[in-house]
C-alpha cells in the first residue's frame, strides 16, 4: 500500500487525538506523547508500506488504517498496555470530531436500500481470500426485520495485530463498535463472539433503536 492518499490523509485526522489519548488515558507527559508520536510516524509509514493495495470496493481499507496507526503508536512506548489501558486510550483516540461526524452521517443512512445492498456486495467480495489483511463478512439479516448482523470470518486486524505481537490488543479494538454505533444513533449494537477472544466468528448486530 502506497503511503498516499488514505493512509496520509488519516494520520493527519487522528495524529493530535491519539497524542492527547497518551496523556489522558496513558499517563505519558506532553513531551513524551509528542516524541511518541514523532518516533510513530515513520514506523506506520513502514508498516503501511508492506501491506498489499486493498481492492476497489473493501470497504474496510480505513479499518487496517487505523489499526497501523495503533501498533505504531504502542511500539514507541516503553511497556505494551493492558486490554483495559488499551480499551480506553483506542476510544478516546478514535472518537474525535471526524468520527463522530462519520457515524452521525453513517446513522442517517443506517438500515436504507443503499446500506443493505452496500452489505450485501461487501460479503460477495470475501475480500480477505486475496488480501489477508481485509475481512470476510456474512450479511444476516433478522427474520423479524429488527435490523442485521454482519458475521465474519476472517479479520485483517487479527492478522496484522498477530505480526506485531499485541494479538491480544485486538479486544481494546473491537471495543470500539458499542462506541461507533452509540454515536450513529440509529442502532444498538450487541455481540456475542470475537475472534480476537477464541470466538467462532466476530457477529456485529445492528438492532433498530425505535
Amino acid at each position: 500500500m502506497k503511503y498516499s492518499g488514505m493512509p496520509v490523509v488519516m494520520w493527519f485526522l487522528y495524529r493530535k487525538s491519539f497524542q492527547m489519548a497518551l496523556v489522558n488515558d496513558l499517563k505519558k507527559s506532553h513531551e513524551e506523547a509528542k516524541q511518541i508520536m514523532a518516533k510513530a510516524k515513520p514506523k506506520y509509514r513502514e508498516i503501511i508500506g508492506k501491506l498489499p493495495e486493498f481492492e476497489k470496493g473493501d470497504r474496510f481499507k480505513a479499518n487496517i488504517i487505523n489499526c497501523a496507526i495503533l501498533i505504531s503508536v504502542f511500539l514507541g512506548i516503553n511497556r505494551k498496555p493492558t486490554v483495559t489501558e488499551a480499551t480506553r486510550y483506542y476510544e478516546h483516540a478514535m472518537t474525535n470530531f471526524v468520527t463522530k461526524a462519520f457515524c452521525k452521517m453513517g446513522g442517517k443512512q443506517k438500515f436504507t436500500d443503499k446500506d443493505i445492498e452496500g452489505m450485501k456486495q461487501t460479503a460477495a467480495l470475501n475480500a480477505a481470500d486475496r488480501n489477508p489483511y481485509s475481512w470476510n463478512m456474512e450479511y444476516l439479516p433478522y427474520e423479524d426485520g429488527s435490523g442485521y448482523e454482519a458475521r465474519f470470518s476472517k479479520c485483517g486486524i487479527c492478522t496484522l495485530m498477530k505480526e506485531y505481537g499485541m494479538f491480544e490488543l485486538v479486544q481494546a479494538m473491537c471495543h470500539l463498535d458499542y462506541t461507533m454505533s452509540e454515536f450513529g444513533g440509529a442502532t444498538i449494537f450487541v455481540r456475542e463472539y470475537t475472534l480476537a477472544s477464541g470466538g467462532p466468528y466476530c457477529d456485529c448486530g445492528y438492532k433498530k433503536k425505535n
